[in-house]
């Protein structure tokens, strides 16, 4: 009988260990030895309580279940592999006229394989902004040389027809100035933290994009009311925020340029100029304009939510959703990478502007796209010091 039961746990996909009231292991089905990397040779007698960090907890929740004071109690715990630790759901349910006396089911966190690639990401990212940087102070001197030699020389032109040409050179000397300040300056920036509401960064974002596009797009707001207060930089949640909006924008209008006119010189819009669409990957008449261009701002709270390698309580999830082309399949893998961009008049940098402002705040941005659906989430953990 015992046999037939294990064989049929055997089958399942859920990863589950059979104990008794001790939570000495009787039984560990095949799931489970996969995810722990053991057999079940080696893990037949051992105590439950020994594939967790925190033997305290996995102990209180076993004696509540073991002495009948619950039927089922249900925890986050890290469990123990033999590389890594990994964070985990585990609920520990006792039965009844069995050969065991505790089933313990263990799920292991389905955001932790996006938060390795994150992480990655993140190794690569940085690997990038220390060659940028780099590069970025090495040119910035030339180009001071650069912009003030035109100017010199403009003065000593005796003909207003070949200012012109000066005015060029000093112009895109004063866009590659532009450029190389915006890839040294946030690593060179501060938080400067206050108690705020997320739906004000929200509220913002929607009216500066609303300025921009005006009956273009249809904007749609989908607040969580619940989400509350947390501790952040206003100004750059602003930024990160508006830079994914944008970039949905003109991912929906292809290389349409926003109504609102904007300065010629890169530093008269120094605050928010970053928000480049560095999805759109096709030539204008391959990337048609949607019938109805819709952009959703979302806001959602999550609960024992894993991010970057720490389950936190809560975390803010603020999203921007559009029905555009999604984002090009050879683009997904380096999307956040510093100059990558499928537009030939973007920069590249507003999604690693953003990826950086919100890890500053201990946080990450991740996305989902296909045709018809993309979304960009922030993720933001409210216990943010």
């Amino acid at each position: 009988m015992a046999a037939k039961l294990t064989d049929a746990y055997d089958l399942l996909a859920t990863s589950v260990l059979l104990a008794d009231d001790d939570g000495r292991l009787l039984h560990i089905n095949s799931a489970a030895q996969d995810l722990l990397e053991r057999s079940l040779k080696s893990l037949d007698g051992t105590l439950a309580v020994d594939l967790f960090t925190d033997p305290q907890a996995f102990n209180k929740a076993l004696h509540y279940v073991s002495g009948r004071k619950l039927s089922s109690v249900r925890l986050t715990l890290t469990l123990r592999k033999p590389l890594e630790n990994i964070p985990a759901n585990v609920t520990l349910t006792r039965l009844e006229a069995m050969p065991w006396r505790i089933l313990i089911e263990v799920r292991e966190f389905e955001q932790h394989a996006l938060a390795e690639r994150n992480e990655r990401l993140f190794q690569e990212i940085e690997i990038y902004k220390d060659t940028f940087r780099n590069l970025a102070h090495e040119v910035k001197n030339p180009l001071g040389g650069l912009r003030g030699a035109a100017q010199l020389l403009e003065m000593e032109l005796q003909d207003p027809s070949l200012r012109e040409y000066t005015q060029v050179i000093i112009a895109e000397a004063d866009r590659l100035q532009g450029l190389v300040d915006r890839l040294i300056r946030p690593s060179q920036s501060q938080l400067s933290l206050s108690m705020i509401n997320i739906h004000e960064v929200c509220e913002r974002v929607h009216a500066l994009i609303k300025a921009e596009y005006h009956d273009r797009i249809t904007i749609v707001k989908d607040y969580d009311a619940s989400v509350p207060d947390m501790k952040a930089d206003m100004a750059k949640l602003v930024q990160a925020y508006l830079n994914l909006a944008r970039n949905a924008a003109q991912s929906l209008l292809g290389d349409h340029s926003p109504i609102a006119s904007r300065g010629n010189n890169p530093r008269d819009n120094d605050t928010y100029t970053d928000g480049d669409a560095d999805r759109t990957g096709m030539p204008n008449d391959e990337h048609p304009v949607p019938v109805a261009p819709r952009i959703t701002l979302r806001t959602r709270i999550l609960n024992k939510f894993y991010l970057l390698n720490k389950v936190h309580r809560l975390v803010v999830v603020v999203s921007v959703v559009d029905n555009g082309a999604g984002v090009p399949p050879p683009l997904k893998d380096r999307i956040f990478h510093p100059l990558v961009t499928g537009r030939a008049q973007g920069t590249g940098l507003g999604l690693s502007l953003a990826q950086e402002l919100v890890h500053q705040h201990g946080g990450l941005i991740e996305f989902d796209s296909e045709p018809g659906h993309t979304e960009f989430r922030m993720l933001l953990p409210l216990e943010q010091a």
